[in-house]
This record gives structure tokens, sequence and C-alpha cells, in this order.
């Protein structure tokens, strides 16, 4: 079945491939588990509707031409030698056994309907099934599955033959989306009979998911139970012939080799592990392989499907992982203040969706979303940060003196003008703390809205520049005033008597010049009030005896620690628990005398209980002093009260108290001059500060020490106050109970370090174990060090890796080793260079014998010029390489390749790029091939003349590279070159002005004149010129036509007086110039001739008379020429004749345009065709050279004739014979017999020339078909411009006949065609312009 595995994922989509990915990938985006089989391990989840043989043997028949029967015996499980007929649900998961097909489950005979399932622990990933079947595939079946632990089902896939008939409303077919529900025919058919498979994916790869997080999706490959219902059996159709002597139901039955189920713990794409739901008893293990289901999460999450954020990482919405992107929580911030928070969206959205957590129970007085807020009557430290513990600070205001009873500003602000800490007073009092009431106030109260009240000192007995008693009202008096408001005057015999009534400290008299009394001892004050410095007045509670310290064995002290904001209510360490009907007895030793006491018994009574009563309280009942002095800690007494306990306290002991303050517990030796209490030092108690107050210990010079005992590590918040230690709960540890006991880890839940028995001692905050012992190593020791094999986990010893022998010795060539779960044979992971089971081989790419003592494997020293992987690379025994690449070659690769350059040690060896014409060609392999050059910088040796490191040009003075050869000296003219370097391709000199040639030894165009000697520039006009301007010998102006002069600067004859324009005349111009030039010369002949009469006149008297007769003509003519008749029927008929003629006269000139506009394209193809017949004259004169050069060959060579021949003028190198060259030679024929050189493909001289010769006829056979058609349009017009001058011509003569009939002349007129610039004149005769013809 392995071959199917590896078909099946790579059919899978894209979604599922995602899953594949490798462990700690997790850091870079979503990361999922591997997948595996889902039914490894879970053999008790695995249950089947029908087994065959459960509750006995039972017999059942295979399908064959000899039917054979055979018993199912499935009581109990599965065994090759003691059961092998038993076919229960388990033998179907897959084992890798060598006889798998020798057990599976098989379900009881002649059942249609068998369901088998599988209930998963918890949310699983499902990928696909794959069911191999020994017996039919089923004629129909469906598979279910459940996301709900098997509450609900849902429909994953109907298979049927018929489809149609199976399930009549279920469509069939391929799925048109990835969630529809089809009916598949493909799994169904009755063949093979055997071994056939149904194949489930939970995704189709046909359908492209772009997003594979959608609950649609998601829904599809996750489930907690999947069930397989077989809803028909295949049968042959035996079943329908009744009962015979054999069951034929005994032959169909469901029986399946194989079921496979291939998926993954569901992790939300934030795990790459799954660990155990379940943890098992130390003595039971899971099978290995299995597939476990709860997410060991990453991001920051938690569950079993990493379905929420872990605590206090809820700062972020959760999402999955999608991708690169992990998605992962954010921890919330609380600026150290709280370990809890919860998400709140509408705090988010409000947020910008940036931040979402709301901190719970914020510590140290803070609030808000971030516990970043001072909570009220505490406000921010502006020296400490909001992270800070002691970052709020207690309002320390006066409740009774401060509005909203001790409220301050919690924060600075600016722009609000508010201070952090400052106090809000009421209208009346003053003071940072609001503790004081403004001048001329007293009796600060938080009864009054106002604070205080005004002062109502009486202005004429009190001081002017006092004001009141802040507390009291009490004012300041003048001398021998009294009174609360110095209303009254003070008289002193009358003061003193009433001060010894109820103040007896005061002796009888006082004196007259100042009322001071006569104090007793260690008393002072002018009325004897005040005890003297280092003495006070014993308070009415002076003598207290603790119950604690009762001499009574059975009590149950109850020790106290105040609690801050709460009054204290006990005196000493605390209290004394006196169960009912018990005593107390206290030794009294240091009353100074009998006299008497009222007994005040201070308790906290746990069942109330009235033990006092009124009459007890009689004796002092009117000022309440008993009531008052009873009352633990700071008391307010009444004036009267203060007097007489002072009085008391002064009789009874014969003057004031020694204070006797503890010199270590106490600030000053001084006390309160009423009651003696010494000031003591932070965390010291008593009236004398002579011990540690209950939470502290240490009593010293320094004070006590705060016990600071763990809220949650101890049992209780007092500690021994001598040495400090708290009572720390069970696996707790330190003074303070503020860490964990040995062994121990994770304060303050501590619990067992997690070492496996292999360690004693772990991180106490981590839990990671330290010196793991028995060669194990891991946070947990759960592995065995590198070099070690086993299992820690199930106690499983590590032993030594023997690759090829143990790590202690020095032929220990692995990192690790493992040991094979199947074949339990030991594979070793190797150090590089080494290879096989035991690292005792050398792997490709290294040389030696490790497995000789002593021996190693070195790596092959070919300078990383090899492929390390070919085991053909290099020598095994002597490391030679063997295969060097990248272009290099050698016994170590360390050169490169002939025909390469560079270093072969940085593996850019480079192919020489030597120019092929510029070389050597000795240097250069045949056929252009690789050229040597210099190994180092590839430098190429020059051919002569030629430069360049790849000899690419010519040098300076040379050009015309040719292969073989080099370069051609530039020989440019000394004289008329500007340098002597010329191109290097057309060896063209640099000219100087009016010089040109390629040798710069001809005239440059537009100069004439020796070029030897100097060029001349030509002096023509150049718009009455064409090019060359001039002639290069003669210097003679080239004129274009119509343009005539020494310079070409004047219009022709013929031509429009109108330079440079010179415009040509009209057609009749021509005609009647060579008239005129007729006439003219047949009138100078008869000027000669007359001359000559002129001589004979007398030896020819009877031409007097012919003269005679003609000059009487003569006059007669001219007698008609001077008085015309014209009558008007000949004007008319003139009339028609001109305007027929000025009609021809426009159709003439149209076509003279159209032959104007075909002119330039004729000049242009003469051009073209001038051009290629120099070019094939070039080509004929070359071809002439070699032909010459042929001939200089000497006959006795002819072998190496024919292969130059075939080389250079056929086109083929070398000498091959002439049967299979295909270009031919000098001594090859053709099948015909007749001489072969040339051919397709064939660079030689000969074929070449051919084919340009064979072009060159092309072209100017294409130029004579165009020049045809060109002379042909030409023809046609020059046809029908004769044929409207031909008309023109007949109408002249009419014309001239009618003249000649009728005489007339024509007067001069406007409108004539005919330009009078374009006259004709004969010598001797009257002018006779053009106007006198009208054409």
């Amino acid at each position: 079945m392995s071959h199917h595995y590896s078909c099946i994922c790579l059919l899978l989509c894209s979604v599922l491939l995602s899953l594949l990915h490798a462990e700690d990938v997790c850091d870079s985006g979503s990361c999922h588990p591997a997948i595996g089989d889902l039914l490894v391990g879970r053999s008790e989840q695995l249950t089947a509707s029908s087994v065959c043989g459960l509750t006995g043997p039972q017999k059942y028949c295979i399908v064959g031409y000899l039917e054979k029967c055979f018993l199912c015996d499935s009581r109990y499980p599965y065994n090759p030698y003691t059961h092998p007929n038993s076919h229960p649900i388990e033998n179907v998961i897959t084992t890798f056994e060598p006889d798998r097909k020798k057990k599976w489950w098989q379900s009881e005979n002649g059942l249609d309907h068998v369901s088998i399932r599988l209930d998963l622990e918890t949310l699983f990933q499902f990928s696909h099934l794959i069911l191999t079947f020994k017996t039919f595939r089923p004629a129909a079946m469906l598979v279910e599955r459940s996301t709900d632990c098997g509450h609900t089902w849902k429909i994953f896939r109907y298979f049927a033959q018929n489809c149609a008939e199976s399930f009549p409303n279920i469509p069939s077919g391929p799925a048109k989306g990835v969630g529809d529900i089809v009916c598949d025919p493909r799994y169904s058919d009755i063949e093979p009979s055997t071994e056939g498979e149904v194949v489930l994916k939970a995704l189709d790869p046909s359908f492209e998911i772009e997003n594979p997080y959608i609950r649609s999706i998601q829904e599809l490959i996750t489930l907690t139970n999947l069930r397989i219902n077989f809803t028909k059996l295949h049968t042959l159709g035996d079943t329908l012939f009744g009962r015979r002597q054999s069951d034929p139901l005994e032959k169909y039955y469901y029986a399946v080799y194989e079921m496979v189920v291939r998926g993954s713990c569901f992790c939300n794409g934030h795990a790459s592990q799954c660990s155990p739901v379940q943890k098992l008893r130390g003595d039971v293990f899971y099978q290995p392989g299995m597939v476990h289901g709860r997410c060991v999460c990453q991001h920051n999450t938690d569950g079993m499907s990493c379905e929420r954020c872990k605590e206090f990482y809820n700062d972020a919405p959760w999402r999955p992982a999608e991708g690169s992107q992990d998605n992962a929580c954010k921890p919330c911030k609380c600026n150290g203040h709280s370990d809890r928070c919860y998400f709140d969206m509408a705090v988010y959205v409000a947020n910008d969706r940036i931040s979402g957590g709301v901190c719970e129970d914020c510590q140290h007085h803070t609030m808000g979303q971030h516990c970043d807020q001072c909570k009220p009557f505490f406000y921010r430290d502006p020296l400490r940060t909001i992270s800070d513990p002691l970052a709020c600070i207690p309002c320390d205001c006066d409740p009774e003196g401060t509005l909203y009873s001790g409220l301050c500003e919690s924060r600075t602000d600016p722009i609000l003008g508010t201070i952090a800490g400052w106090c809000l007073c009421k209208e009346n009092v003053e003071g940072v703390r609001c503790d004081m009431c403004k001048p001329s106030y007293y009796g600060l109260s938080g009864s009054d809205p106002l604070g205080c009240q005004p002062c109502t000192c009486n202005p004429s007995g009190s001081l002017s520049f006092s004001m009141c008693d802040p507390v009291t009202g009490e004012c300041l008096c003048q001398r021998f005033v009294t009174g609360p408001h110095c209303e009254e005057c003070l008289v002193c015999n009358q003061e003193v008597r009433l001060l010894n009534l109820f103040f007896p400290t005061c002796s009888s008299r006082c004196s007259s010049s100042d009322g001071q009394c006569d104090c007793l001892p260690n008393i002072m004050g002018r009325q004897c009030t005040e005890p003297a410095p280092g003495y006070f007045f014993l308070p009415l509670d002076y003598y207290i005896y603790e119950a604690e310290h009762a001499k009574n064995s059975a009590l149950d002290i109850v020790f106290r620690e105040p609690t801050p904001g709460k009054p204290i209510t006990w005196t000493g360490p605390g209290f004394a628990r006196v169960l009912n009907g018990a005593g107390l007895r206290f030794t009294i030793s240091n009353i100074p005398f009998a006299m008497d006491f009222d007994i005040a018994l201070r308790y906290e009574p746990e069942v109330f209980e009235n033990l006092c009563s009124q009459k007890d309280l009689d004796e002092y009942q009117q000022y309440h002093c008993v009531e008052i002095a009873s009352e633990v800690g700071p008391q307010i007494l009444p004036e009267v009260c203060a007097r007489l306990i002072v009085s008391m306290s002064a009789r009874i002991h014969n003057g004031a108290v020694p204070c006797k303050c503890h010199p270590q517990g106490s600030l000053s030796s001084s006390c309160s001059q009423r009651g003696g209490q010494c000031p003591c030092k932070p965390n010291v108690a008593g009236r004398c500060c002579d011990r540690c107050s209950a939470g502290s210990f240490g009593f010293g010079f320094h004070g006590c020490y705060l016990c600071e005992c763990h809220p949650q590590g101890s049992v209780s918040t007092l500690c021994d106050q001598l040495t400090g230690q708290c009572s720390c709960r069970r696996e707790v540890d330190g003074r303070c109970c503020s860490r964990c006991l040995a062994g121990y880890f994770g304060f303050p839940n501590c619990r067992p370090c997690p070492c496996n028995g292999y360690a004693e001692l772990c991180d106490p905050v981590t839990g990671a174990c330290l010196s793991c012992s028995r060669f194990t190593t891991g946070s947990r020791c759960e592995r065995c060090v590198d070099g070690y094999y086993g299992n820690p986990l199930t106690r499983e010893p590590c032993r030594p890796c023997m690759c090829p022998e143990s790590p202690a010795s020095n032929r220990y060539f692995a990192h690790s080793c493992h040991q094979d779960p199947r074949t339990l044979q030991l594979v070793c992971n190797c150090l590089e260079g080494y290879s096989g089971n035991r690292c005792d081989e050398c792997p490709s790419g290294f040389y030696g014998n490790p497995g000789r003592p002593g021996a190693q494997c070195l790596p092959c020293s070919c300078n990383n010029n090899i492929d390390a992987t070919d085991p053909q690379s290099c020598n095994k025994v002597t490391g030679e390489c063997l295969k060097c690449l990248y272009n290099t070659h050698g016994p170590s690769c360390q050169f490169c390749k002939p025909g390469y350059f560079g270093s072969a040690l940085l593996q850019n060896c480079r192919r020489c790029t030597c120019n092929f014409s510029g070389v050597n060609p000795a240097i250069c392999a045949p056929g252009h091939g690789v050229c040597l050059c210099d190994r180092m910088t590839g430098v190429c040796p020059c051919l002569p003349n030629v430069i360049g490191s790849t000899c690419d040009r010519c040098a300076s003075g040379y050009w015309n590279m040719s292969h073989g050869i080099g370069c051609q000296f530039c020989d440019c003219n000394p004289r008329n070159s500007q340098s002597n370097p010329c191109n290097q391709f057309t060896g063209q000199c640099p000219c100087k002005l009016g010089y040109s040639g390629r040798h710069c030894d001809e005239c440059e165009e537009n100069y004439f004149g020796d070029p030897r000697m100097h060029c001349i520039p030509c002096t023509c006009n150049e718009q009455g010129t064409r090019k060359p301007e001039c002639d290069k010998d003669t210097g003679a102006c080239n004129c274009r036509v119509g343009v005539t002069g020494k310079l070409c600067d004047q219009c022709g004859r013929g031509f429009k007086q109108e330079f440079p324009t010179c415009s040509q005349c009209h057609l009749c111009f021509d005609q009647w110039d060579n008239e005129m030039t007729t006439l003219f010369q047949t009138v100078q002949g008869l000027m000669r001739f007359a001359a000559n009469l002129e001589d004979k006149r007398d030896t020819l008297p009877s031409c007097d008379m012919r003269f005679k007769g003609l000059e009487d003509k003569i006059s007669e003519i001219e007698r008609i020429l001077k008085t015309p008749v014209l009558s008007l029927e000949t004007f008319l008929i003139i009339k028609d004749f001109h305007d027929y003629i000025r009609k021809y006269y426009q159709m003439s000139s149209s076509a003279v345009e159209k032959i104007s506009g075909a002119i330039p394209i004729i000049r242009y193809s003469e051009n073209t065709r001038d051009g290629i017949l120099a070019m094939l004259g070039n080509r004929t004169s070359k071809e002439n050279y070699t032909l010459e050069q042929l001939r200089m060959f000497k006959t006795p060579d002819i072998q190496k004739l024919n292969e130059k021949v075939k080389c250079y003028d056929c086109g083929l190198p070398g000498n091959p014979p002439c049967v299979i060259t295909p270009c031919g030679g000098a001594l090859c024929q053709n099948s015909n017999g007749n001489k072969q050189c040339g051919g397709p493909n064939c660079n030689g001289t000969l074929p070449l020339s051919t084919n340009t010769v064979k072009k060159a006829e092309e072209t100017d056979m294409l130029l004579n078909n165009l020049t045809r058609q060109l002379q042909e349009s030409e023809n046609q017009v020059l046809y029908n411009l004769i044929y409207y001058v031909n008309n023109i011509a007949e109408i002249e003569v009419s014309y001239f006949e009618l003249q000649s009939t009728h005489p007339w002349s024509t007067p001069r007129h406007a409108g004539s065609p005919i330009d009078s610039a374009c006259s004709v004149r004969g010598a001797g005769l009257p002018a006779l312009t053009g106007e006198h013809f009208l054409v």
C-alpha cells in the first residue's frame, strides 16, 4: 500500500500540502503537524457492526470454480500461530508486516447493511480514506463524518455501481463544487474480485481553494468520528435460485484487508507537534507512529486545537494562522500590574483594531484598560513610569478638610492646570494635605462643608497679633485675661483654689508677681501642668496587664497585625483567647501605694456577653473619663479629664514617671507627656519601643524589618521575630517563602522537577532539569546525549552508539544514533565524511578506510571542483580527483582546462574568448574550436599588427583583420590625410578637407585638380548645378537642365529667364525656334546670294524684271496687311479654333505633369541598377584575383589543392571523400558526371559568388520588368501627348490656310498663352513675336 500513499499525497490540493511542513517552522508563519494514520494506536476506538465468528465458529466460502469453504472464529484476537482464523475489525490497521494479507476483517455472511466506525478523542483534520478489500467491493456504500462526537452526522460521499438505483436522489458524476455531495460510480464495480480499492479525498484536487480557512472548507476537513456504511453486497445472481445444499449467501460478505485514515491533529495552523490527550500511567505507553490529538500550541495560543489565545494574550482577536502570517495572539499591555485580561471587540474596534485587551484585577492601585491609570484617592508619581509597582501613590490628603473625602488630582496635565497629588481643599482649609484651618479659622471637621469655623476671640482680651487655636478655637489672651474667648480676667487666688480642687498639682499659693505655682518634683510650668524633660504623666490606663502575659498555660494567644486604614483595638501583641469557665491570674508589683482603682477590662468577645453593669461606671459617669481612658489608641480627653489624670498620676507615683525609652527601638529618649509613648523606629511597637510589631522581625538600632512573607508561598503574613522566617507551605522554601524547595519548580505552584528520575534539581522557574545523569540530556532529561541511544521516557537506558566504536574511543564517527523500531537495528547519524550503518565507510567525495584501526575518511582535495555526491568523482584509495567540474583539471582540479583561464580555486575558470581571425590558427582547435590563452589573465597570442586581450582589433595604422594573416597597413597619403590610423573595417583614412578616396589620394566631390598637388574647390552656383558640381579634372561646372553659363548661374535657351527657377518654355517654342532657325539660315543664304548678285548685276539684266515683279507683290502684301478685311463669320470661325486650341493645350499640360511624376521613379531604378552592376563588377574582380591565385598552385600537390578548393572555394573543411562530401571539390563529380563544387549550406568562394551572380541576375530582371512597366506608362502618356499635338498641328494648318485665303492681322491683346519672354529673332528680318500665332 506504500505506493498508494505516495500517489494520494501527490494529488492533495494546496490546502493539505500545507499540512506537510516540517516541525519548527512556526516562527515563519503557519505550521501544521505531520500527517499520519489515525487508526494507529486506536484499535479500541475502531468498531464494526458485524464481525464473523464473534460468538463461535462460522462457515464461509469463497467464489471460484471449485468452491472452497473455511471457518471464521473471532472470539479471540488474531494470532498467526494460535488464532489465524480470527478476523476482528482491528486487523485492518496497517502494521507493515510481511504477511499482511493473511489477516483481514470480515463481516457475517449475507448482511447488506454493515458499518465501520472510528471514534476519535478530539477534533482531527482529515486528509483521505483508503479501503483495500479482500472480496468484491460493495455495490453501494456511503461515508459519513461527525464533528460533535457522533451527535450529528453529515454525508461525505456516496459510492454505487448504479447510483440511480441505490441512491435515487443523489446526483452522479463529478462534483461541480468543492462541497458538493455526489454519488461516485468509479469504486463500486465488481472487478477486481480482490484487492480493489475505494479512495475518498477530503478535498477534490481538481478544485482550486483560494482561502482554505473559511468555515465551509474547515468543516469538510475536520471530524471527531468517521463512519463507513456498506449498504449492498455484490452477488453473482445465484442468490435468486432458492436454497440448495449449500447456502449461496455463505460466499457473499464484506472483507477488508487494510483501512487507512490519513490525517493529523487539528491545530488551526498554530502547532507543528501534538501530544497525547490523556496522560497514561508510567507503565502504559502509546504505540509508535500514533497521531496524537492535543496540539503543542505556538503563537501564544492554547486549547486542544489551539482554538483560543493563551491566558494574558488577548490584546487581539484569535485567528487561525494563514500561510506566512502566524496571526499570533498578542500579550495584553497591563504595565506589570495584572496577569489577567480578556478581549473586548467593542474596545478593539474603538482603538482602530490595534488593541482590544482589557486588563482585569489591576494591582498596585491602578485601573483602566491597560492598568495605566491610578485609582481614585491615588495619584501618579511623576518620577516613575506607569509600569513601576510604586507608580501610584496614595493621596496624602486629610479627609476632614478635603473635598470628596480625600480625593486628589490623579495626574499632571499642563493644559488643564492640574498637578498630580494636589489635594482639593475645602473653602476654609489650607495646607498641602488640607489638614489646617486657614488663619482665623478653627475646628477642622469633615461634617462642616466649609471645613473650619471662624474664630470668635474677644478683641479686647486677646492679643492683636494672635489667632485662635486652630483645633479648639481657644484664643491667646492678654495677661491676666482668661476664658475660651478671652472674655474674663484672671484672679490668681481664685484660680489657685480652682486648680487645687480639680488639678492638685499646684501648691496652695502662687507668686504674686508672675502667678507661678509651687510644683511637685519633676513638674514644671506656671500652673504646674507640664512634666520636666524626660518625664511624663501617667494615663489612667498606665497600669496595663496583658492577658498574653497571664500565668495560665492553657491560653491560646492570637497575634494581631495592624491593617492600614483600620483602628487598633488592642494593646500588646494581640489577644488571649479565654474559654468559658477559665480565669486569668496576674502578679501586680508596680503599684506605688494602695488606693482605689477602677479595673478596665478590654476584650473582644467572640460571643457577645455584657460583662459590665451600669453600677460599675457610676463614679466617673459625670465626665466619662473611664470610658475615654478605656479606649485603645490615641485619646482626645476633655480638659477636665486630662487634668484629673495628670493629678492622679502625680499623686500615685509622687511625681512624673521616667520614660525609659529603649535606646535601640526609639528615636529619642523623650516620650509623650501624657501616656509616656516613646517615638518608635519603623516597625517597632510598645510604649518603650522595646519590641518588634507584629509582621516584623530583627529588633535593633535600625528598628525592625518587615517579614514580607510571600502571600502565595506562606501560610501566614507573620514571621519569627528573631530570624524573620515565614511559615511556608509545603514544597516552598526561603525566608519569605518565595521560592520552591530543591527538586521543585514553578513558584507559587511548585511541582516536582519533571526529570524522569535522571536529575534531582531543575531550574526553579522553567523546570529545565540540571545535571542530567546516566548519559541523558534535555530540559526533562528526556533524551540521550549525542553518542548514546535509548528512551529515557520509557526507562530504557542510554547505551553508547557503536559507530563503529563507542564515543569514548578515537574511532567514533557519528553525531548520534537511533534504533530502528521495526528492525531494531542501530542506525548511526554519521559525521560529515562518513557513511554506512556504522559510519565505517567513506561517502562520495571522501577517501580512506575507516574500518582499519587508526584510519579515517579524508575529503578529496579537489578544491570544491567535483560533485561530492558522485561516487566516481575521486579515487577512493588515493583521493585523486577524477571528474573535475567548472572547466578544471589536474589531480586536485587545481588548474583551468586548456582553452580556459582564471582561478580553479575560486571556481571561475572562463573560456578563452580569442577572436578566431586575430590569433594564430595553430593555437586553436579545428573547426573554430577553443583557442589557447594565458591561464591566469586570459590574454590571447595575436597575429602581427593585431592587439587586444582577445585579439579583436587592429593596431593603430592597420586594418582589415584576416584569418591567418593579421591586419594590413592603412597606407594613408601622408600629405592629404589628417592622421595615419584608418577605419579598421573599411580602411578609410581620415582625409583633409577637399580630399577623398580610401587612401585620401583623390579630390573630394565639389573639388577639382591634381590631388598630388592640391584640390581646388568648385565655384559653381549650387542652385544651378547637379551632383557632382564640377568635373574633378577640369573644374567645369555640371549644370542642371535649363541652366547654362560658366558657373551655371544663367537660364538656358528655351527656358524662362527667372534664375534659379528656369522653368521650360511652352512646347511650341521648340517648333517655332526650329522654324525660325531654318528661316534665319535661309535668309542668311539669300543675303550671301544677293551679295554675289550685286557684283554680277551687269551680267544679269534679266533679273531686274523678276525683282520688279517681286517688289510689286511685296507692296501688294504690305497694302493688304495694312488694310485687313475680315468678315464677322470669319472672325467667329477663328474664335472657335482658338477655344479648341486652348482645350487641347490644357490636356497636354496635364499629360506633362504625369510624365514628370514618373521620371524620379525611373531615375531611382536606374541608380539601383547601376549600384548592383558596380557590386557585380567588384565581386568579379575579386573572383578574378582568386582565380589568379588558384593558377599559382603547383600541380603536384593536387591533393592539398583539392582540400583547399573544398574548404575555400566549395565550402567544406578537411579532405573527406567525394562520396560523403555535400559541397564537392576540384576532383568531385555529381551523378550526371559533371563537376561538383558548392551546394546548400556551403560557404565557399564559388557557391557564394554563384549565389551572388544569381541574385544579381534576378535583381536585374526585376529592374527590367519595372523599367518596362514604367516605359509602357510613359509611352502611353507620350502617345496621348502626340495625339494632342497632331490635333494642334492640324488646327494650325487650317489656320494658315485660312490666313492665306483671307489676309488679316491680329492686334496685340492680353491673355495670350505665349509668354513674351520666349522670343525668336532672325537677322535682317522684322521681329515676329509668338503673339501673332495664338498658340
